[in-house]
């Protein structure tokens, strides 16, 4: 596995981007509104910073609630999410995703649970 992206919730995902272009030269690599989010992802020479705006209240929105702006998960690429997801299992990780699912940007993601994984959510993401 490979470091994918880091996902930080925000309440304003257009300043934030244009913040980390102008700070980090970090375009906008991919944009789009997904499951009651505006999602901006930001291009980074070893991956993405994946800005997470709720447009709708939801998990994000709850997120922000109790904990405010900030790093919200960290996202590993694998080849092969089920098999990834059956070796958590194997190891009694708990998961939030039994299965994957459908993500952002097209990808297949499943998320382990953070009370396994030393408090860090942790995302598995197959391009």
């Amino acid at each position: 596995m490979k470091f994918d992206h880091v996902g930080i919730a925000t309440r304003d995902a257009a300043e934030l981007a244009a913040l980390f272009e102008n700070l980090l030269d970090a375009p906008v690599a991919h944009e789009e509104q997904f499951d009651g989010l505006h999602v901006v992802f930001l291009e980074l020479e070893n991956g993405y910073f994946e800005l997470l705006e709720p447009a709708e209240g939801g998990t994000i929105d709850d997120y922000l609630e109790r904990n405010g702006p900030g790093i919200h998960h960290v996202a590993l690429e694998t080849d092969d999410v089920a098999g990834a997801l059956e070796t958590a299992r194997d190891l009694d990780v708990g998961l939030i995703d039994e299965e994957p699912r459908p993500g952002a940007w097209g990808h297949d993601v499943a998320f382990l649970h953070p009370g396994d994984t030393g408090g860090v959510l942790v995302e598995f993401v197959e391009h």
